[in-house]
């Protein structure tokens, strides 16, 4: 794969991002001098959290759970910059290790999809079009290995659920913006010690790297995959 490294003057936007993985991938972004928007449901935390990161870094209102809260993000986004080059589906909620599908806590199921997938699937229908218009535009779902088929078991039935369908929207999304110069892939970032993770974990910059790297791949870089750390992961 050829390698392009220049990202000056490119835009990027990270959902979730106001802390954790996200506000860590927002940060290592800038870093390449990508101009970044964090997209965060309370805008003052979001800001507090841009001005720790320094680079070119604001936040923007983005609810992804809210069903018209893409769209009028998008719409300022096209407003200010008329493309975007990387978007970053990384908003998500309820890890729920001790659960079982058999007793099924359908609030927290229906919450965990409002938000992984439908909020996932909101923000990427509002934004092709601007992904399209940067001609070489990355779309990257953080995903997580408990949404592996290949080795789900018991336990985290919404969290779980909901991941392995955000992969499948990865597929039907790679494949429908093939030809439009867009790369999409799903990234688990590891067991990362997070709010979300809890301690114990590994660093949240080692996991952050993983989904940077899908974020920055060459125009002959993979589509449609499933990876961590830059390597395959079984569907």
């Amino acid at each position: 794969m050829t390698t392009n490294t220049d990202h000056s003057g490119k835009v990027a936007l990270v959902t979730g991002g106001n802390r954790g993985i996200g506000l860590e991938t927002a940060r290592q972004l800038a870093e390449l001098d990508f101009s970044v928007l964090v997209g965060v449901r309370d805008l003052a935390k979001g800001e507090a959290a841009a001005k720790t990161l320094g680079g070119k870094v604001e936040a923007i209102e983005l609810d992804v759970a809210a069903p018209e809260a893409a769209a009028r993000a998008a719409a300022e986004v096209e407003r200010r910059f008329g493309r975007l080059d990387i978007l970053v589906n990384n908003a998500a909620i309820h890890y729920d290790p001790s659960a079982r599908a058999l007793e099924p806590d359908w609030t927290v199921i229906r919450e965990a999809f409002e938000t992984n997938v439908f909020g996932a699937w909101r923000v990427a229908v509002a934004f092709a079009p601007l992904l399209r218009a940067s001609g070489r535009g990355r779309l990257v779902n953080v995903s997580s290995e408990g949404g592996s088929l290949a080795s789900m078991g018991a336990g985290a039935p919404a969290y779980s659920a909901s991941k392995v369908t955000l992969n499948a929207l990865t597929r039907i999304l790679a494949a429908e913006l093939h030809g439009a110069g867009v790369l999409v892939n799903s990234i688990c970032p590891g067991w990362v010690a997070t709010d979300m993770g809890g301690p114990g974990g590994r660093p949240v910059a080692q996991g952050a790297a993983g989904i940077v790297w899908a974020a920055t791949l060459p125009d002959d870089g993979p589509t449609g995959g499933f990876f961590r750390d830059g390597k395959k992961l079984p569907w």
